[in-house]
């Protein structure tokens, strides 16, 4: 799921050697924060969030077969 992000995240950005996506996992979740460049942070959200909501859609699409909720946070 990390490499998923990091695939997409590194597709859209001007400065992919800054990707970074850090884990935080709980009982019942899994939280993926995403950190950009702080250029590249407006193209990874995209207008009107379209960008960011298609990446958190992919991944939980491909979250399915855990048992856990998965959410996707983008940090400058």
């Amino acid at each position: 799921m990390k490499d998923l992000i990091t695939v997409i995240a590194k597709a859209l950005v001007d400065h992919p050697e800054e990707v970074q996506v850090k884990a935080v996992e709980d009982e019942r979740s899994i939280t993926f924060e995403l950190s950009v460049h702080p250029d590249d942070v407006g193209k990874v959200i995209g207008k009107q969030g379209r960008i960011a909501k298609a990446l958190r859609t992919v991944v939980t699409s491909a979250a399915v077969k855990e048992s856990k909720r998965v959410s996707v946070e983008i940090v400058s």
